[in-house]
């Protein structure tokens, strides 16, 4: 997904170098670093556009134990043609398949483009007798790596030497979301728009968690996914906000400039090196610390940038990277109540009045999602607005989630049912034949 195709660069330094310069201008400073950070990673823009990008993982209906190799799933890709919404097709470290919407103007006609191209990635799925299955963890095949890329290779290195190496495997190879990225706004705006992102996150959560099994057992969590997440390095993986969250520029950088390097470029070869002990970004750009016999450029500050993920990461444009992945009854209602929550003038302010209580309640709702009061509470009321002003073409799959919102039900609770019902092999099969991505 690339706003920033569409998105004039804020910071003078970074529209001064084109893409080959930025590996020649080396840092002087972390000092300079912050000020590249801050500049450029909101855009003063008006509200309204939105993109997609959604993630499904692969399966094998006649065997779904067995993890479809890289060969399986890039031969399929192969023989695909142009979606017919614009969405690129990638694969993720354990063979997810991501869909990455372009930009569209609103939040009803992305969710029409995403459900064409999802249409389409479908059928030649079937064809090629795997199906695409979205739920937030993989429910019952353990982490694997399948996609070779050198950036995955390292990553793998560099969990596997950290604190975090069965998280990190599994938040590669076993997670799936759908993202919601959108404007960042008129400047005046940012302060409140970054919090109510981030505050939102919580309730948002529990609304939509889809994902209550991990490796073939139940977690005991309605989101495993956010769990994982949560047990992720903080300074990689938690939320930006600084003390005040008056500025996001500024907590951007000083969260960026924290954080540890994960991956090094080397500049004679095209490989990357992983980063095994813990140096942060901070110390490499002031000189404390050279990685690669080296002090960074521009580029290993850029690609440091994309190492990072923060539930609420700022691009240019926020991406939003908290919800679940979900199948069709689920995901076009929870997209449209988060972007109407964000964009709406008449939500924000209720929005931002409910879910203050329970801003930072991440991990509990993870953990027992609905079943909290307050996240409860918050909850109805935050469905219940957006539902007030939804559009007709999405007015019963908005009634539906208020009804389940009221009964304290989130799309994983589907999913538990059968697996006790008919066992977790059967439920992952039928699964993947649907047509629908789910159950």
């Amino acid at each position: 997904m690339t706003f920033a195709a569409i998105t004039a660069a804020a910071s003078q330094l970074d529209a001064a170098c084109s893409a080959s310069e930025k590996n020649s201008v080396e840092l002087a400073s972390c000092s300079a670093a912050a000020q590249y950070i801050a500049d450029g990673c909101l855009v003063d823009a008006p509200l309204g556009r939105v993109g997609l990008e959604m993630e499904a993982h692969c399966y094998d209906p006649a065997d779904p134990q067995r993890r479809p190799g890289w060969d399986e799933i890039t031969e399929v890709l192969q023989w695909l043609s142009p979606l017919p919404g614009g969405s690129m097709v990638s694969v993720e470290p354990g063979g997810a398949v991501e869909l990455s919407g372009l930009p569209a103007d609103g939040v009803l006609p992305a969710i029409d483009a995403m459900h064409r191209d999802q249409a389409v990635l479908r059928s030649a799925f079937a064809d090629a007798g795997l199906g695409l299955v979205f739920l937030g963890a993989d429910p019952l095949r353990p982490a694997e790596r399948v996609n070779p890329g050198a950036r995955y290779r390292a990553m793998e290195q560099f969990f596997a030497a950290s604190d975090s190496g069965v998280a990190g495997a599994a938040m590669m190879t076993s997670t799936a979301s759908v993202q919601v990225n959108v404007d960042a706004g008129p400047q005046a705006g940012w302060a409140a728009r970054v919090w109510l992102a981030h505050a939102l996150g919580p309730t948002m959560i529990a609304i939509a968690a889809n994902s209550p099994m991990l490796g073939g057992e139940f977690s005991g969590w309605v989101s495993t996914r956010q769990r994982v997440w949560g047990q992720m390095d903080s300074a990689r993986c938690g939320p930006i906000l600084g003390a005040s969250g008056d500025d996001p520029g500024t907590d951007w950088a000083r969260y960026a400039l924290k954080a540890p390097v994960m991956l090094v470029h080397n500049l004679d070869a095209p490989d990357l090196t992983a980063v095994t002990r813990y140096v942060a970004f901070a110390d490499w750009a002031d000189g404390l610390v050279l990685l690669g016999g080296r002090r960074p450029t521009l580029a290993d500050l850029d690609y440091h940038l994309t190492t990072l993920f923060p539930p609420v990461r700022p691009r240019q444009w926020l991406e939003i990277r908290y919800l679940d992945s979900a199948p069709d009854a689920f995901w076009p209602a929870l997209v449209f109540t988060l972007v109407a929550l964000l964009d709406d003038p008449a939500a924000t302010d209720i929005a931002a009045e409910a879910v203050e209580p329970v801003a930072t309640a991440w991990d509990t709702a993870a953990r027992v999602g609905l079943r909290d009061r307050r996240l409860y509470a918050a909850a109805n009321r935050c469905v219940a607005v957006a539902a007030a002003n939804a559009p007709a073409e999405l007015s019963d799959a908005m009634e539906r989630l208020v009804c389940r919102v009221e009964r304290g039900r989130c799309p994983g609770d589907d999913f538990s049912e059968r697996v006790i019902k008919h066992g977790i092999a059967a439920t992952v099969a039928e699964a993947a034949r649907s047509t629908q991505g789910g159950l």
